[in-house]
């Protein structure tokens, strides 16, 4: 750990020195963590800032996928080839659920808030029923690692001991804390959050490999002999995990990555697309797609540019351990900070007021060197709750569920 001097010189040497004003009213645990904290930083983002050359994109073309009707013909196939990787302890899952349920109008983790109408259904309940679904199918437990935030770990992890694990058994289940990263001012200054804590973010959705890999559990999956990662987001309650259909396909039809995809209701309708940029996988977003390339059409009067994605992976990690040892791109975002002031006073904005650095995983998709686009049906598999009305939200994941048979 740095001493303070050595802090103070590496500061200085970043012209943030600063951050160092209340450090002698901190208690001698505030300093020690308050040092690790500086010793941590990443000052290669830094540089970064002002860079507004957007990356011109490439030549898009549509990906190979398997479309429902293929799926269901293949149906047999595909699962005895997931059903043999799952019995094998090929295959583990990564449950992303860093984040709190601020837009619900929640004070804790997402994955605590309850759907249900008539008795508790969790989010963390629906996706764990969800996987259980396959363990019971294919006769053995897929190890699950669970990725938390500094802010929402202990009570994550309380959470589910408290109800014992929703019948999951625990010997399967591992935790792991994402890294996070720096947040400054439109100057590039280092804010602080508090008196002796730097303010701090998740380091994005792509983030969670190289957090495994800080926390040791690539060893682990090594030992397990795990050669397939299905990673998922915690907002999707009916989303299936750990799919034996879905890892058969991408397992025959030997590619190195698979994403289950949803057909696009609308040409506009606001979801990354799944495409070919330059013969390699790649995510396009709504916002960055020409009207042109949103409407085209294919053969069939189908939209060609058809497959959103729904934040449901499966990689290779021998391939996610190239990843990992090259540098994934970082993205500067403009997000609102809260941080102290000069005076040691609370400040929260109404306003974008800094950038923080995220890891995208449509980044690690295009690291990929061949994905296949895996169909779902929207009603069966995609039901995400980002907002508590309206759109995506906690009252429409509740009809979804609904459909599925799901009592609420």
């Amino acid at each position: 750990m740095y001493t303070k001097e050595q802090a103070i010189k590496l500061l200085q040497d970043n012209n943030q020195e600063h951050v160092m004003k209340f450090f002698d009213e901190l208690s001698d645990e505030n300093k020690s963590e308050f040092l690790t904290q500086i010793e941590n930083i990443n000052w290669s983002d830094f540089k970064l800032i002002g860079d507004t050359e957007a990356a011109s994109r490439g030549e898009f073309s549509v990906p190979p996928a398997v479309e429902i009707s293929e799926i269901e013909k293949r149906h047999d196939e595909f699962e005895a080839v997931g059903i043999e990787a799952l019995k094998k302890g090929e295959v583990a899952a990564v449950l992303l659920a860093g984040g709190m349920g601020t837009r619900l109008g929640f004070d804790l983790p997402k994955g605590c808030f309850n759907v249900g109408e008539t008795h508790e259904l969790f989010i963390f309940q629906c996706l764990i029923n969800n996987l259980m679904d396959v363990v019971n199918q294919v006769g053995c437990f897929v190890p699950l690692y669970i990725m938390t935030s500094e802010k929402n770990d202990a009570t994550t992890r309380a959470f589910f001991k408290e109800h014992n694990y929703f019948g999951y058994n625990p010997d399967y289940i591992q935790y792991f804390v994402q890294d996070m990263a720096c947040a400054v001012d439109y100057n590039g200054k280092l804010l602080l959050e508090e008196k002796g804590r730097l303010a701090t973010s998740p380091n994005g959705n792509g983030g969670w490999y190289a957090s495994m890999v800080k926390a040791g559990l690539d060893k682990d999956l090594k030992a397990k002999g795990v050669k397939w990662i299905n990673i998922f987001a915690v907002d999707n309650v009916c989303q299936r995990i750990a799919d034996p259909v879905f890892v058969g396909a991408t397992i025959a039809g030997g590619f190195q990555a698979g994403s289950k995809v949803v057909r696009k209701v609308d040409p506009q309708e606001k979801m990354g697309l799944l495409c070919l940029e330059d013969g390699k996988p790649s995510i396009v977003e709504y916002y960055e797609m020409s009207d042109e390339m949103a409407e085209a059409k294919a053969e069939d009067g189908s939209l060609l540019y058809k497959y959103g994605v729904i934040l449901n992976y499966l990689f290779s990690l021998e391939k996610l351990d190239d990843i990992v040892n090259n540098n994934m791109l970082v993205h500067v975002v403009e997000k609102k900070i809260p941080h102290i002031d000069e005076d040691g006073n609370h400040i929260s904005p109404e306003s974008p007021n800094g950038y923080k650095f995220e890891l995208l995983v449509l980044d690690m998709v295009h690291m990929m060197d061949s994905n296949l686009a895996f169909e779902v049906d929207r009603v069966r598999e995609f039901a995400p709750i980002k907002n508590l009305h309206g759109v995506d939200s906690v009252d429409s994941a509740r009809e979804l569920l609904k459909k599925n048979g799901v009592v609420l």
